[in-house]
């Protein structure tokens, strides 16, 4: 008995140690980002480097909003990814409750096709999506993202999955009382599934805010660009100001810290509640 408790501490204290190892290892990046972005720019990549520097250059959090349109960038970040975020939530939530709650002929065929597109890599659709775009002359507008990522195969499933935990019983006693079926999704599904609309809204914000290629590829316009694109525009032909890019980096990731601190009580529980259930 006292053998196999003191195995269970050992075995949790290297677990424990394991898991400090790995927060370590993955918090030494924004480390260097955050001690990168107070310094010249000659002295970013210095050896032996210093994680404090001798001179807090904090200029460089000012010079960011003047060398190029910040401002505007992030405006135009936040419009896509609110806007992308409250689609994906609305039409996952909404096909999640029909797949799982209604009956209807070729349900499940239905929905394992639509999971199936997770599986194919968006590179091998991404030409044919440019030039549909370009046919519905959406290119260059931030409409064409809107509308490219305003479904979502990833989101239907992490929904599904977790209204297949709520009884189908609720759903027939709403039913009973007259309730249609945009009431019980409305008035029932919606209120009992904020840990999964939590996680989901985490997953998107963050996929949406940190968008490189699909920017790239649709938008040409600076006045229409984004802040990931706006990192670029510390790179020129000759040189590249890292410490800009490193103060800038800074402040495009705060609102999705922001977020994730707002929603972290309910995403470990949403994850669970969606990943085991159904």
């Amino acid at each position: 008995m006292v053998k196999t408790k003191s195995s269970s501490i050992i075995g949790k204290i290297i677990i424990y140690a394991l898991l400090i190892l790995l927060a370590f290892l993955m918090l030494v990046p924004f480390a260097w980002m955050l001690s990168a972005s107070v310094k010249y720019n000659k002295d970013v990549f210095s050896f032996p480097m210093k994680w404090i520097p001798d001179e807090f250059i904090w200029e460089n959090y000012s010079t960011i909003w003047t060398r190029i349109p910040l401002l505007t960038f992030i405006l135009n970040t936040f419009k896509l990814t609110i806007i992308v975020t409250v689609l994906q939530v609305l039409t996952s939530s909404f096909a999640a409750y029909a797949f799982s709650k209604l009956r209807f002929k070729g349900r499940n065929a239905l929905f394992l096709g639509y999971i199936g597109t997770i599986a194919v890599p968006w590179q091998a659709y991404m030409v044919p999506q440019f030039m549909m775009m370009r046919e519905f002359h959406l290119n260059n507008t931030h409409l064409a993202i809107i509308c490219l990522q305003a479904f979502s195969a990833f989101g239907v499933f992490l929904m599904r999955q977790f209204y297949e935990g709520i009884p189908d019983e609720l759903c027939e006693a709403a039913r009973i009382d007259g309730l249609s079926e945009y009431g019980i999704y409305r008035r029932i599904m919606l209120p009992l599934s904020l840990p999964a609309i939590s996680t989901l809204v985490i997953f998107t914000f963050v996929t949406t805010w940190n968008d490189f290629l699909g920017p790239l590829i649709y938008l040409n316009s600076t006045d229409l660009k984004t802040v990931q694109l706006g990192l670029r525009m510390f790179i020129t032909q000759y040189s590249s100001d890292y410490n800009l890019i490193m103060a800038a980096s800074v402040v495009s990731l705060i609102p999705v810290l922001i977020v994730f601190l707002a929603l972290q009580k309910y995403f470990v529980q949403g994850v669970a509640s969606s990943g085991l259930k159904g």
